[in-house]
C-alpha cells in the first residue's frame, strides 16, 4: 500500500517565509472555492502563487452553500442560457473529476397545474422583476427538455421523463393529493464542499513547490508595491506581488478598501438552511430531492444530505457576512413550506439538528426581487496606481458549480497580463482523492479488499473512508500505521482518533472550529456534543501544541460559533 507523501509539509510556514519580501506572480486574498480553484490552475501553469485567507480554508460563502453542483435549471426562467450551458457542463465534469465529493442526485418538481406560469414566465424572460408563479407541467415540461439540452456535453446521467397524478403519487405518496404531475431530471450534490477547496489548495501547493498558502492570516495593507500580513502567531510578512486577485466574496469590497481600491462590487443576498433528523422522510426521498414551489413562488428543496434531510434556501439581502445566521423566521418558512408540501409528515422545530446560513457575493443590484439577480460572474480589474504598483482582479459573483470555468477564465487573463501561456488545462484534471478513484462496483470492491489487506482495517472501514476522503484514504489510513476499528471517537463511531490525527497534523487545522466545522461533519450533522468537542480540543492540543488555556479558550469559542451560527446549544 503506498501513500503520497505526508500533506503537512504542503502547508509548512516555510514556504510562505521564503517568500517575504520577495516578488511573486500572483497574490490571492480569498480561499474560498473561487480562489482555491484559481490558485490550483494558476499553480499547473507554474507561476509562483500565494493564497491567503482571514479565515480558514473554504470558510465563508463556500462553507454555506445547498450542497448541490447544479446547471441552474431557475436561470432558464430569466434567459441566462450561456450560464446555465456553462453550469451543466462543470457539473458533468465535476461528477468525473471529484467522484469521491459529488455524486448524481435524481431530482423531483411537482406541479399543481398543467398550464399556469406560461404567461408570467415569458414576462420573466423579457426582463419582468415578478418571479413566475404556479410553474405547471407543461412549463416545467419545456425547461427541462432545454435543461437536457444544455447538459448535453460529456453527458453522465439520464435525460428527464414526466409523470401524471396517479404515478406521482404511487412513487411518493408523501406528496399533497394537489399534485398534477411531476418532472424527474438528474442534477448532482456535493458531500463535502469544505474538503474539496481544502483539496484544490493541497493540489496547487503540490504542483508549485514554490507557491504557498495560509489560513487565519491578517490583512494589514498595501504600500509601495507590496501587501502587508500578520500570521496567526503574529509574524508579519510582505509579499510583492506582479498581480493581485481579490477572491474575498461577500468581503471583496472590504478588501479593496483595505488595498487603497475602494469599490462597490458586492450586493449580498443571504442564503439558509436546517438540517433535520427525519427518518421516515428520508425513506420516502428514497436518495431523491424534490425541488418545489413554496406558497409564495420562491423555489425550494429538500434531500438526504448524509443521513439528514437537507432543507433550503431562503433568498434575502444582507450586508454583514460575519453576523450571518438562519432566523426564527427563516425556519418558520421552511417547516411551512414542507408541511404544506409533505401534508402526511409531522415537522417540529425538535427535529432540526443544525442550521447554516451564509452570503451569496452577488453584484451589486437595485432588484426588487433578490432571486432574479444574476448568478452569473465576472472579474472587473482596478488597474495600477503609482502608489499601489500592482492591478487587482476582484472576483464577482458566480456559483459554486461553476468555479473551475470562472477559474480559468481569470487563469487566462492572469497568463495574458503577465506574458505567460497555459501550459495544462483543468477541464479533466482530477481533484485530490477524486484521482485513480474506483468509480464502478468492481474497481471498488477491489480497491477496497486490496487496501484492507494490506492495512489490517475492516472492509467496511476502508470502504468509509474511501466514501469521505476519496484515494486520499491512504494517507488517513497511513498516518498512523496499524490502526484498528476499535480507534474510535466515543460518541461519533463513525470517526476514528487515528483520522482526527491526521487531520490536525496534515490539512492545517489553525482552530477547534476549523477541524469541528471543516474537516469533518460532525456539526452540520448534529452529531457534536461537549463530551465529543472535549475529547477533539485534547486530541488538537497534543497535535498543535497548545496550552491548556488556549485548549479551554478554543473550546469556549467554539461552542459559542456553533450556538450564534448553527443553532446548536452545547
Amino acid at each position: 500500500m503506498t501513500a503520497p507523501a505526508s500533506a503537512a509539509s504542503l502547508f509548512d510556514p516555510e514556504r510562505l517565509a521564503s517568500l517575504d519580501g520577495g516578488e511573486i506572480d500572483v497574490l490571492i486574498l480569498g480561499a474560498g472555492v473561487n480562489g482555491a480553484g484559481l490558485f490550483r490552475d494558476l499553480c499547473e501553469q507554474g507561476l509562483t502563487c500565494v493564497l491567503l485567507d482571514k479565515g480558514d480554508y473554504g470558510s465563508g460563502t463556500s462553507a454555506a452553500p445547498s450542497r448541490l453542483i447544479h446547471g441552474g435549471l431557475k436561470y432558464l426562467e430569466t434567459g441566462e442560457f450561456g450560464l446555465v450551458a456553462q453550469s451543466t457542463l462543470e457539473r458533468n465534469l465535476l461528477l468525473r473529476n471529484a467522484p469521491h465529493c459529488v455524486e448524481p442526485l435524481p431530482t423531483v418538481i411537482p406541479a399543481f397545474s398543467w398550464t399556469k406560469g406560461i404567461g408570467a414566465a415569458l414576462r420573466t424572460l423579457l426582463g419582468s422583476t415578478t418571479a413566475p408563479r404556479s410553474r405547471g407541467a407543461v412549463l416545467v415540461k419545456i425547461g427541462l427538455a432545454l435543461y437536457d439540452f444544455y447538459g448535453s456535453r460529456h453527458r453522465v446521467m439520464p435525460r428527464h421523463r414526466l409523470f401524471g397524478r396517479a404515478r406521482s403519487l404511487r412513487d411518493m405518496p408523501m406528496l399533497t393529493p394537489a399534485v398534477k404531475a411531476t418532472g424527474l431530471y438528474y442534477d448532482a450534490k456535493i458531500a463535502r464542499p469544505e474538503r474539496l477547496v481544502l483539496e484544490l489548495v493541497m493540489d496547487g501547493l503540490k504542483a508549485s513547490p514554490r507557491s504557498a498558502a495560509a489560513n487565519h492570516v491578517e490583512l494589514l495593507g498595501a504600500e509601495a508595491g507590496a501587501v502587508a500580513v500578520r500570521l496567526p502567531e503574529g509574524e508579519r510578512r510582505t509579499l510583492r506581488p506582479r498581480l493581485v486577485v481579490n477572491a474575498a466574496g461577500p468581503w471583496i469590497d472590504h478588501v479593496n478598501a483595505a488595498l487603497g481600491a475602494p469599490s462597490r462590487l458586492i450586493g449580498g443576498t443571504k442564503g439558509s438552511h436546517i438540517l433535520l433528523d427525519h427518518l421516515e422522510l428520508l425513506r420516502q426521498l428514497d436518495g431523491r430531492m424534490i425541488y418545489f414551489e413554496a406558497d409564495d413562488g420562491r423555489i425550494c428543496l429538500v434531500f438526504d444530505y448524509l443521513g439528514r434531510a437537507l432543507v433550503g434556501s431562503t433568498d434575502i439581502k444582507a450586508a454583514n457576512p460575519d453576523e450571518v445566521r438562519c432566523e426564527e423566521d427563516e425556519i418558520d418558512y421552511f417547516l411551512a413550506s414542507l408541511r404544506s408540501l409533505l401534508p402526511g409528515l409531522g415537522f417540529e422545530r425538535s427535529q432540526i439538528v443544525s442550521t447554516y446560513s451564509g452570503i451569496r457575493p452577488l453584484p451589486a443590484s437595485d432588484a426588487a426581487n433578490p432571486g432574479l439577480i444574476s448568478r452569473d460572474h465576472s472579474a472587473p480589474v482596478a488597474e495600477a496606481t503609482g502608489e499601489r504598483g500592482f492591478a487587482i482582479i476582484s472576483l464577482v459573483g458566480g456559483k459554486w458549480t461553476t468555479f473551475r470555468g470562472f477559474a480559468e477564465e481569470v487563469a487566462d487573463t492572469v497568463l495574458g497580463r503577465l506574458g505567460g501561456a497555459r501550459r495544462i488545462s483543468t477541464q479533466h484534471l482530477p481533484i485530490g482523492g477524486g484521482r485513480d478513484f474506483p468509480t464502478d462496483t468492481v474497481a471498488r470492491k477491489a480497491w477496497v479488499t486490496r487496501v484492507a489487506s494490506e492495512s489490517g482495517l475492516a472492509p467496511a472501514r476502508v470502504d468509509e473512508l474511501l466514501s469521505r476522503y476519496g484515494t486520499s484514504a491512504l494517507a488517513v489510513i497511513e498516518h498512523k500505521g496499524q490502526w484498528t476499528d476499535a480507534d474510535r471517537l466515543p460518541g461519533a463511531e463513525s470517526y476514528s482518533l487515528g483520522e482526527i490525527e491526521h487531520l490536525v497534523a496534515c490539512e492545517a487545522v489553525g482552530h477547534l472550529s476549523d477541524l469541528v466545522l471543516r474537516r469533518t461533519t460532525l456539526t452540520v450533522r448534529g452529531e457534536i456534543t461537549r463530551a465529543i468537542l472535549e475529547r477533539l480540543a485534547y486530541v488538537a492540543a497534543e497535535g498543535l501544541g497548545w496550552s491548556e488555556a488556549r485548549r479551554m479558550e478554543e473550546v469556549e469559542r467554539t461552542v459559542a460559533t456553533l450556538a450564534a451560527r448553527h443553532g446548536i446549544i452545547l
